[in-house]
Parts: C-alpha cells; sequence; structure tokens
C-alpha cells in the first residue's frame, strides 16, 4: 500500500484509510465479527491508518476498532484519528466545540480505543457558538499533555479554516468529496494546498452510490439514515443512477471496476493525501484498495467530467438530520 506523509504532519499513512462511521449504527445494524474481520483485513492489505468519531455511536465505534486493532497491531504501526465536538441532549444531536466538550471527549475516546494517545484529533463539526479561540485553546493544551499528536478538523470551509487557524494549529482537513460533491474544489483544496493541511477525504463512493450495487428498487433499513435521505429517493436518485451507470461503462472500458474508479478520482487531485473507505465486511475491501495503485489521466478525467454533466448533487448528512 503506497504512504504518503500527511501534510505538514510527521504521520506516514497509507493512501487509503479505512472509515468506521458504519460501526456505529446509523447504516443499520453492526455484525461484530464481521466488523473485526474487515479491520484485520485492511491491516493485512497495509492499511495504516484507521479513523473512527465519538459521535459514531458514542463509544461504539471506537471500543470495536481498539479491540480489533489490539488484537493484530502493535499501537505504534497504527495511526488511530478520531474526532468530537458532538454531544446528545436528550434525542438532540448538537455541535459543541467548547472547552469542557473536547476535553471531556478526549478522555472518553482514549478510554474506547484503550490507548493513552491519538494520532489524529478532529473537531467533527464546526460550532457556531464557540470562538474559535476557545476550540484552538484547549486542543493545544491536549497537544502538550500528549493525549493527541497532531489537530484536525472535519467538515470545516475554507474561512472556518482560517478562523481556526488564527489561534492554533490545523494540520488536518475531514471534509466529504466523491464525483457527486465536488464543492470543496472551489476554495477547500486549494485553501488545504497553499497551507499544506493534510487532506482525508470521506464518502468517496457516495455513500453507497458509487458501489454500483443500488438500482431503482434499492430500500434501505428504518435504522439506515439513508431510507430517510432526499439524496436516495426520488427523481434525483434516479437521474443519478443513470450517471452511475455509465460511470461504470467507463470503468469497464478501463479494466477496473467503479468503486475502484470512484476512489482513485478523489486521488487524483493532488491536494487529497487520503481516501477513507468504509467496509462491514473483509471483501468489500478488495474492491477499493486497489485504487491506491490507479492513476487517472487528464483523457480519463475529462470522460468522467463529461459523464457528470447529467448529474445532481449528492449532500449527505449532517448532526441535525441524523
Amino acid at each position: 500500500m503506497r504512504q504518503v506523509r500527511l501534510g505538514q504532519t510527521d504521520l506516514r499513512v497509507s493512501v487509503i484509510g479505512f472509515g468506521t462511521w458504519a460501526f456505529g449504527g446509523d447504516w443499520g445494524a453492526v455484525d461484530l465479527r464481521e466488523s473485526e474481520h474487515a479491520i484485520h483485513h485492511a491491516l493485512d492489505l497495509g492499511i495504516n491508518l484507521f479513523d473512527t468519531a465519538h459521535g459514531y455511536g458514542f463509544g461504539l465505534a471506537e471500543r470495536l476498532l481498539g479491540k480489533a486493532l489490539r488484537e493484530r497491531s502493535r499501537r505504534e504501526d497504527v495511526v488511530i484519528a478520531t474526532k468530537g465536538g458532538l454531544r446528545l441532549e436528550g434525542d438532540r444531536l448538537l455541535r459543541d466545540a467548547g472547552g469542557q466538550r473536547l476535553r471531556e471527549g478526549v478522555e472518553e475516546s482514549l478510554r474506547n480505543l484503550g490507548t493513552d494517545y491519538i494520532d489524529l484529533y478532529q473537531v467533527h463539526w464546526p460550532d457556531p457558538h464557540t470562538p474559535p479561540e476557545e476550540t484552538a485553546g484547549v486542543l493545544e493544551e491536549l497537544v502538550g499533555e500528549g493525549k493527541i499528536r497532531h489537530i484536525g478538523v472535519s467538515n470545516h470551509d475554507a474561512e472556518q479554516l482560517a478562523a481556526l487557524a488564527r489561534f492554533g494549529r490545523v494540520e488536518a482537513l475531514q471534509p466529504p468529496y466523491h464525483l457527486f460533491r465536488r464543492d470543496i474544489e472551489e476554495t477547500v483544496l486549494p485553501y488545504a494546498a497553499a497551507h499544506d493541511i493534510g487532506v482525508l477525504v470521506y464518502g468517496p463512493l457516495a455513500h453507497g452510490l458509487l458501489s454500483g450495487r443500488l438500482t431503482e428498487f434499492t430500500t434501505f433499513d428504518a435504522d439506515d439514515w439513508r431510507s430517510k435521505s432526499p439524496d436516495f429517493t426520488g427523481e434525483a436518485f434516479g437521474k443519478n443512477l443513470a450517471v452511475v451507470r455509465r460511470l461504470e461503462q467507463a470503468a469497464r472500458e478501463w479494466g477496473i471496476g467503479l468503486p475502484q474508479l470512484s476512489v482513485a478520482w478523489t486521488l487524483a487531485d493532488p491536494a487529497v493525501h487520503v481516501a477513507i473507505v468504509g467496509a462491514r465486511r473483509p471483501a468489500q475491501l478488495d474492491g477499493t484498495t486497489p485504487a491506491a495503485g490507479i492513476r487517472l489521466s487528464e483523457a480519463d478525467l475529462r470522460t468522467i467530467d463529461a459523464i457528470l454533466a447529467q448529474a445532481v448533487p449528492v449532500w449527505g448528512p449532517h448532526p441535525e438530520g441524523m
């Protein structure tokens, strides 16, 4: 597995990262044994970056990941990234990047993961109610205490990145990025490149749309967030499935699978360091990880752009909508 340096950090990471969002329950029931096997298979394939979040089941995903990694790897051989800054108030999911919540969240994540340090700690969502100097200040304190090694954010735009960077370091960014969502190309990726920020993109398969498995007749379980999402129902969904079929045809002509094309496309942008892929079963990784060795030509990228001219943007969820 090809590795790169993550932005300005000292972290050497695989260009394919393993994501654990599905282990928190937002995508339906979780088979713990299969999930552990998927993590072990990721290690066998050379993946060393594992991304999770306290908000993925509020400890469920972190505990599963920590246990599986301890069974098969030395702590110093893996890079663990997690996220904080969300809390539950009754049944409401709220953004909270205040000092107290971030400090509590780091302690909870350390216990869940079974480790005494986190390689990359990321603010999960921007919090408009907390001053950036408060967020940056507590993160710097946690670095000084050795509890986290590097600081990042997720789902932040360029303006929010700049606001936080005035008061502390921002070494990594985790935005959504896939063939049906390209808004970060305008300002976010240029900002990250200019400031040597490591970029780990999530959702390269457009939340399953680019898996090649969905059809007009696909239904989702009630506990799968997609069952309530306008991205996966109605006219827009039908239009995008037609685009997916054209992308599949292009992938076949190039001798690769659609998931490989989709992940390789995200890595084709020089500002992107890592594509995070999820897998609930080991075999799912075999369909995506070969993308690490695929280089799409300029002609290939132009062909893809032409196909995407008929696409409808797919935005995905946000905390208040989960």
